[in-house]
């Protein structure tokens, strides 16, 4: 019997979490739960104390995952389908819960048994191990894994193959000179991927009432700014990073968004968590130094984005309202954190200035929506049809905000501030500018992300800014 003949008859174990697939379905079950319902620690505690087998079974008949929500290694299917075009039998053999492992053999098909975990028993490690040893003999089976708890049954294989493993299961790799099965490219810097560092361009908004009370040279206004910008970005990354939790099976479903760290699984749910956790930390770390105003202001920032996060974003225009709205707060944060006086006319520009970036962000979403899904946007409250009524009102919008810019520039509080006034007008032509450029380069389909983040990297908006700054500083070279 040749090595190709021997290899067909020897079984081919494969492991589900983190081998055929990029996600932990325990702990992504459990998150799942907790974000719907925060309540439910006690229930999850209650299972944890019967055994993490029953903890298991819980969870899966509660979390109301489905097989095709997991993120599956293409590259380990494509292995599977190989290893049964030439007869060999490949059985999944998994810790996770019963319903969990039937419904991924029955939606990948790639199976012919499946041993799974029962209510009583945890099938991982020593436990996987001597179920294969009862089954086929210690070396009469191959198997594919991935971490600390797969090396017993890796002793225990004729062969073992590796699929992103672990520090432990790499050292033993090396060690024994296994195969590692390539999955391609694989992200470096997922974490900070996960928390956007891009997005945190919108913070700049902090510092607008600074600017505009021209106390830019005051070194104590200068450092709170400093300070209130990176304890809201850092509270933002956390916000992020949570929404990416509580959206994965629609992110997963997203042409783009799949890509992002969660959803594809290059960072796992309890490394999500804790990345959460330590952002919220140095957020309210640095919120502790400034003003009590600014930390009440952050604290509804909070509120409103973790309502955006699990209720209003599913909501039919509250969401770009609440979008605008968090904008403007960012505003409302920078006066706080400076002791600045808001203007009225300031706070409506913004509202209908960053109304109309929240449409247009819609509107792209509805432009690349492909209708698989029926005709409602997943994880949207906007139908297909929708999509020409968001860009009328978005553009609708750009207008009004240029009309309270104009309002505002005429108002007798901007006269006192700026002696040269007249200075100030061709700011309603160049914001006009910059907000239809973008809805038309979006029209054409060529916005392909955040609007804001877009503008901060765009140099034509930049160029366009940077000559409203001119004028601007020209109106005040007239101020007394």
């Amino acid at each position: 019997m040749d090595a190709r003949t021997e290899t067909r008859h020897i079984p081919l174990c494969v492991d589900l979490d983190g081998t055929l697939l990029a996600a932990d379905t325990l702990w992504e079950g459990v998150a799942i739960i907790l974000l719907r319902n925060p309540l439910m620690v006690f229930a999850v505690l209650i299972w944890m104390s019967k055994g993490k087998a029953r903890l298991k079974y819980e969870v899966a008949a509660r979390s109301g995952r489905q097989a095709a929500d997991w993120p599956y290694r293409e590259a380990v299917l494509k292995r599977l389908a190989r290893e049964r075009e030439t007869g060999r039998q490949v059985i999944l053999v998994t810790g996770a819960a019963e319903s969990v492992a039937l419904g991924v053999a029955a939606h990948t098909g790639a199976f012919s048994s499946v041993l799974h975990s029962t209510t009583d028993i945890n099938l991982t490690s020593r436990r996987k191990r001597e179920k294969l040893i009862e089954q086929f003999g210690e070396g009469g089976f191959d198997y594919m894994g991935n971490s600390r708890d797969d090396l017993p049954v890796f002793d225990a294989a004729r062969k073992a193959i590796v699929v992103a493993p672990d520090s432990a299961a790499e050292k033993w790799r090396r060690s024994h000179d296994a195969e590692r099965l390539d999955l391609g490219k694989s992200s470096r810097f997922a974490a900070l991927k996960s928390i956007r560092v891009h997005q945190w361009a919108k913070n700049v908004l902090i510092g607008v009432p600074m600017i505009l009370n021209h106390d830019i040279l005051h070194m104590d206004a200068v450092v709170n700014v400093i300070l209130a910008f990176f304890a809201f970005s850092f509270l933002a990354s956390a916000v992020y990073v949570i929404n990416d939790l509580s959206d994965l099976t629609n992110d997963r479903r997203h042409p783009k968004k799949r890509n992002r760290p969660l959803a594809s699984g290059q960072m796992s749910v309890p490394m999500g968590l804790m990345l959460a956790l330590c952002l919220l930390l140095a957020s309210l770390s640095l919120t502790a130094v400034l003003p009590s105003d600014f930390a009440l202001v952050l604290g509804f920032y909070a509120l409103a984005t973790t309502a955006y996060t699990f209720v209003l974003k599913r909501k039919l225009l509250v969401d770009v309202f609440t979008l605008a709205g968090l904008y403007t707060v960012r505003i409302i944060a920078g006066a706080a954190a400076t002791g600045t006086e808001l203007s009225f006319w300031l706070l409506s520009f913004s509202i209908f200035f960053f109304l109309s970036l929240a449409l247009v962000k819609r509107y792209v979403e509805l432009d690349e929506y492909d209708g698989s899904d029926g005709n409602q946007v997943p994880g949207r409250g906007y139908l297909a049809v929708d999509f020409e009524m968001v860009g009328q009102a978005g553009v609708a919008s750009a207008f009004a905000s240029a009309l309270v810019l104009a309002l505002y520039i005429h108002s007798k509080e901007m006269q006192e501030m700026y002696r040269l006034d007249w200075a100030l007008w061709p700011l309603c032509p160049l914001v006009l500018y910059m907000l239809l450029r973008i809805w038309m380069l979006a029209r054409r389909g060529m916005l392909h992300e955040d609007p804001v983040v877009f503008i901060m990297r765009d140099w034509r908006s930049l160029v366009t800014m940077a000559i409203g700054a001119m004028f601007v500083l020209a109106g005040a070279m007239g101020t007394p």
